[in-house]
């Protein structure tokens, strides 16, 4: 994983709640293992027609729209636990999904992958959504260490939750496998004061 550093973006906005995972990724595209190319079919059964045309009503087909935060409705990554959606999103290119809620295993996978999911009041989602809508070129800002995102067409702010673990992951560029092998010295240390201290019970 990269470091996660402050994100300034300009965003797409899904103002849909209720996305499940196979709107994310439909269960036909699961048979793969690799994460590679999960990207090209993320939201494929909208962003595409019954000809594989792509639809130019949906906002991933609208230049107008673009950056590394997808900002989309209530209750987001809802439905079954595939991590294949996190490895869509992550793939496309997203870094960051805002909305005011989160089904809990898509929230876990989505960190697990590296894409930050940013809780948000119901309020300032539909501020969000309402700026973009009057200017696409809305700057979204995500500073991770303060834990903020901020609106900078209305200068307004929002502080964000997040697991504290999970918060040091990001800013390290770890996933769990790095972060035991970084604290194999504390570890190692630990292990040899516990040995030290069962010797002297049994001695």
């Amino acid at each position: 994983m990269e470091k996660f550093k402050t994100i300034s973006s300009t965003v797409v906005p899904l103002p849909i709640e209720n996305v499940d995972t196979d709107q994310i990724i439909p269960a036909r595209f699961l048979k793969a293992t690799s994460k590679l190319g999960f990207g090209d079919n993320l939201f494929r059964d909208w962003r595409y027609d019954k000809n594989d045309q792509p639809n130019p009503d949906f906002v991933l087909n609208n230049p107008t729209y673009s950056g590394e935060i997808l900002v989309a409705g209530k209750n987001f990554g809802s439905g079954s636990s595939r991590e294949h959606a996190a490895w869509a999103i992550a793939g496309y290119g997203f870094k960051i999904v805002i909305s005011s809620f989160f089904a809990d295993i898509f929230k876990n996978n989505a960190m697990n992958n590296g894409v930050l999911p940013v809780v948000v009041s119901e309020a300032f989602l539909a501020e969000i959504f309402s700026s973009v809508e009057n200017n696409p070129k809305t700057i979204i800002t995500v500073d991770l260490q303060n834990q903020t995102v901020t609106n900078t067409a209305t200068n307004k702010s929002e502080k964000f939750d997040i697991n504290s673990y999970k918060k040091e992951c990001f800013l390290q560029g770890f996933d769990d496998i790095d972060y035991l092998l970084a604290k194999k010295q504390i570890i190692e240390q630990y292990e040899d004061k516990q040995s030290d201290v069962a010797y002297f019970l049994t001695t």
